[in-house]
């Protein structure tokens, strides 16, 4: 996933002790290389400064291209943390780079022509150390945004299935039974549940089965902005939505209220929807869907499924066609 690399990012007081650390060591060490008080003194500030600087830069080279990012993880990395602010504090640790170059450079130069190097050094150290705490907000701020995103669930561009409906429906069990594997479980930041995800391949092309509980399965009135976001962030790789009913309603849930919800998520999103009954191994009242099918006994999951996949190739052509030929 395009976050999980993203290293720690240091505070300013821990980049500068890192950096001073080092630096000292490093001109203890050359004590008895050096004999020239000026030379050591130069040394020690280029490796503070060349340390810091490279930090920064680390720090800011880490993240992925913010303006080449698909649409899922640019409108959920701003729901979570804002790209805007994002940009501007890897700017602004960019900046600090170049300024603590310069300032080493500069100091080096001063220090040449100094009488009292240490002087110098402790004057350069105070400078930068300045810099450094001018972006210690941004640098705190994207190690909290990494954190936030680095267990985002690994969402592909592929052709995409969005399972919705209320909870207990079967909405797990026919990602399970669709793709033949146990599917990825993974932390989605908007609800306290976990999305799952799973995979299959049909006709030598990879498909994939995302269900989201605590987006997907409660009226949307009841959502929050961020909720609201949630769902339609999800919408960019959702190719096609199942809405699964439960007629039998041990869901818990009404099937007036399933249609409520049913009719919400068709207004809300913009993709096809097919609409599947499940549990018809128990002798559900009648009920008006596009497909019937039981996920424990597997009787009409496939089918269910095979619909999805000539939804999402019907789609694909439609977009496919030139104006002219297209249904108006």
């Amino acid at each position: 996933m395009i976050f999980e690399r993203i290293r720690t990012v240091p505070t300013a007081d821990e980049l500068l002790d890192k950096a001073y650390s080092r630096a000292a060591r490093a001109g203890r060490g050359k004590i008895k290389e050096v004999t020239d008080r000026r030379e050591l003194e130069e040394s020690m500030l280029l490796t503070a400064g060349n340390i810091i600087a490279d930090n920064l830069r680390s720090a800011a080279d880490d993240w992925p291209n913010l303006d080449k990012m698909s649409d899922f993880y640019r409108d959920v990395t701003n729901i979570l943390v804002g790209v805007d602010r994002l940009k501007m504090s890897l700017a602004s640790l960019n900046w600090a780079a170049s300024k603590v170059k310069e300032l080493s450079r500069k100091y080096v130069g001063i220090m040449r022509k100094s009488e009292d190097p240490v002087a110098v050094r402790k004057q350069a150290y105070g400078r930068i150390s300045s810099i450094v705490y001018d972006v210690d907000d941004d640098l705190r701020f994207l190690n909290d945004a990494r954190n936030k995103l680095k267990d985002l669930p690994d969402i592909k561009e592929e052709p995409t299935i969005v399972v919705a409906g209320y909870p207990n429906v079967g909405k797990s069990s026919f990602v399970a039974d669709t793709t033949g594997a146990r599917p990825e479980i993974a932390q989605y930041p908007f609800t306290t549940k976990k999305i799952t995800i799973g995979h299959f391949v049909y006709k030598r092309r990879c498909y994939q089965v995302i269900d989201t509980p605590g987006l997907l399965d409660r009226p949307l009135k009841e959502r929050n902005d961020i909720e609201r976001q949630a769902i339609a962030a999800l919408m960019h790789v959702g190719d096609v939505v199942l809405f699964i009913l439960d007629p039998s309603e041990t869901c818990g849930y009404s099937l007036e209220e399933q249609y409520n919800l049913l009719n919400e998520v068709k207004r809300f999103v913009k993709i096809p929807v097919l609409v599947a009954a499940n549990k018809v191994d128990v002798g559900c009242q009648p009920v008006e869907a596009d497909v019937y099918m039981s996920t424990l006994t597997g009787e009409g999951v496939m089918e269910a499924r095979n619909r999805l996949v000539e939804m999402i190739e019907a789609k694909e052509a439609e977009v496919s066609l030139p104006p002219s030929r297209k249904k108006r």
